[in-house]
């Protein structure tokens, strides 16, 4: 079923997504996106349905014809502070709050927002599969966030971030028992099974 370009009858809607709130390291990223009326793509999918290929090769098509895009990370300090919740959210919104021009309505994907601004907004469960502006959210968040990973693997390859991108893989979860924690893994979230002990 082909995506809808429009939840709203506003001409300036935007669509959110966020990823990386299940990894055990790295960022929450989220990126906001506002299309044209007149967009249309016939590759453009939520971001777990393509290929990494397919993600990269609709980056710079994202980019270049929207009205207005925003990136934004929330880091493990924060995440470990206020809980992956309420910093998805928060990267959510940061990547909002960059559009320009602002946004009339806000479509997220999922089923939890709290306000921003006094811009009205729907939460739409799966909406990355439904609505073009969410799913190039979704490409744009996760292109940015393996961006990431893939620059900080320089610093730790034994973790294996540009492959793993952060999430509780077994490699990954083998190699936090044999070297330890970083600066970048979230000490609030479990690493380990809970045979294990580990010192953080």
């Amino acid at each position: 079923m082909a995506l809808k370009i429009q939840y709203s009858s506003y001409n300036l809607e935007c669509g959110t997504d966020e990823a990386g709130r299940g990894c055990l390291a790295g960022p929450v990223t989220a990126a906001a996106v506002i299309l044209p009326p007149t967009f249309e793509n016939t590759l453009l999918n939520d971001s777990k349905q393509l290929s990494e290929k397919k993600r990269y090769l609709l980056k710079p098509i994202i980019e270049n014809q929207s009205v207005s895009f925003g990136i934004q990370h929330i880091f493990e300090t924060e995440i470990d502070s206020i809980n992956i919740l309420n910093a998805s959210i928060k990267a959510m919104q940061g990547s909002i709050s960059q559009l320009r021009p602002e946004p009339e309505y806000i479509i997220v994907d999922g089923n939890r927002f709290k306000p921003y601004q006094s811009i009205p907004y729907t939460a739409i469960v799966k909406g990355d599969s439904k609505y073009l502006s969410i799913a190039a959210a979704s490409v744009l968040a996760k292109t940015y966030r393996d961006d990431y990973m893939a620059k900080i693997h320089n610093e730790f390859p034994m973790y294996n971030w540009k492959q793993n991108k952060g999430y509780p893989t077994k490699e990954h979860r083998a190699a936090i028992e044999k070297y330890g924690v970083t600066k970048y893994h979230r000490k609030s979230f479990r690493l380990l099974p809970q045979q294990y002990k580990l010192d953080v």
